[in-house]
């Protein structure tokens, strides 16, 4: 289970452990966005600082339907209590934690300042 909370944005945020190669770690706090269907984006600074490696380049879809091109990095991430690999995208944008990353996990949130956001695995 991962416990968050809504912000005063009335955002649904959680924080976890984003890990790089080397033993390089940090504490991410990250906005869920239901509309983003990758797993996680990430500003190019902490990208940079984590040292992760570059995985691809690719053109993506954003909400107001324009197109970008993003690149992708590889790390590992504390999910649920479990190490995950995951793909990062970098942008500047604050952090994103998107559906792929919530695939097979419930999800709700309490949608008032300071809310309780929950996420819990479902049943295989």
């Amino acid at each position: 289970m991962i416990e968050g909370r809504v912000n005063a944005r009335l955002e649904a945020t959680i924080v976890f452990d984003v890990k790089g190669p080397g033993g390089r770690s940090r504490l991410i706090e990250a906005v869920i966005d239901t509309g983003y269907s990758e797993f996680l984006t990430l500003p190019s600074a902490h990208v940079s600082d984590l040292g992760l490696p570059h995985k691809a380049r690719s053109k993506v879809v954003l909400a107001n339907g324009a197109e970008e091109v993003f690149d992708f990095y590889d790390a590992e991430l504390v999910w649920d209590g479990q190490l995950v690999a995951v793909a990062v995208g970098a942008a500047e944008v604050t952090p994103l934690v998107g559906m792929s990353l919530l695939e097979g996990h419930e999800l709700r949130i309490k949608a008032r300042n300071h809310g309780r956001v929950l996420i819990e695995s479902l049943p295989a």
